[in-house]
């Protein structure tokens, strides 16, 4: 998939793109959630600027970036969301998931209760933003490999067990980041095609109703889409 970063967004700030970039097929919101300190916000940063900051700041408020990007051959408004330090207070509300089609649900391969609390936030993730949300299971830091203490097999499993999209990823070198997001739209594209397909198929059925000639005997007719 190719992708063309032509607008940023950060704490709400619009960054003016030119008219001709602004248009777009449609919108896809993503949420990035997990414990603090599991590299959420260097993993934005890092998708949408190319930066990474190596000292942990705790932000306030939710933070967020708007990218327009090609998605299999259709212009894509994605808007990531980052909590911004309210996981510190379990503070992530209804109004942080409303309207988010796809989320990077991300923990510490090195801190294995970030891992353990994977389930609390896939159950708030479901619950807030919906059954049909693409979750994308992100486990971040993997240039630490030596201070490992969640196996690769154990995400995995994780996500099979759980319907999701499975990576490992470092946002200081960079690995996976881009695929990662990546994966997410690719998936909600081919969501959006099927359900595209399924309308369609069920308008071309039509309905059938009952229609009465003029000597009153009952026909029925096939109504039909065109």
């Amino acid at each position: 998939m190719s992708m063309s970063r032509l607008e940023r967004d950060r704490r709400g700030e619009k960054v003016t793109a030119r008219k001709e970039d602004t248009e777009y097929d449609y919108m896809s919101k993503i949420v990035v959630i997990g414990d603090a300190g599991v590299g959420k916000s260097n993993i934005l940063a890092r998708f949408a600027r190319n930066e990474f900051c190596m000292e942990f700041r705790p932000n306030i408020g939710f933070e967020f970036a708007t990218l327009f990007l090609q998605v299999e051959g259709k212009m894509v408004k994605a808007q990531i969301w980052d909590t911004a330090g309210q996981e510190r207070s379990r503070a992530v509300t209804s109004a942080y998931y409303r309207g988010a089609v796809g989320a990077l649900l991300v923990y510490d391969i090195t801190k294995r209760q970030t891992f353990d609390n994977i389930q609390r936030w896939l159950r708030q993730l479901r619950d807030l933003a919906g059954p049909d949300i693409v979750i994308m299971l992100a486990g971040n830091k993997s240039d630490l490999n030596h201070l490992r203490a969640v196996p690769v097999e154990d995400g995995q499993a994780l996500a099979d067990r759980e319907g999701l999209l499975f990576l490992e990823t470092s946002a200081l070198d960079a690995t996976n980041i881009e695929r990662a997001f990546q994966s997410i739209l690719t998936q909600i594209n081919h969501i959006k095609r099927l359900r595209a397909l399924g309308a369609a198929s069920r308008r071309g059925q039509g309905t059938t109703v009952d229609v009465a000639d003029a000597s009153g005997s009952g026909k029925k007719m096939r109504c039909c889409s065109t």
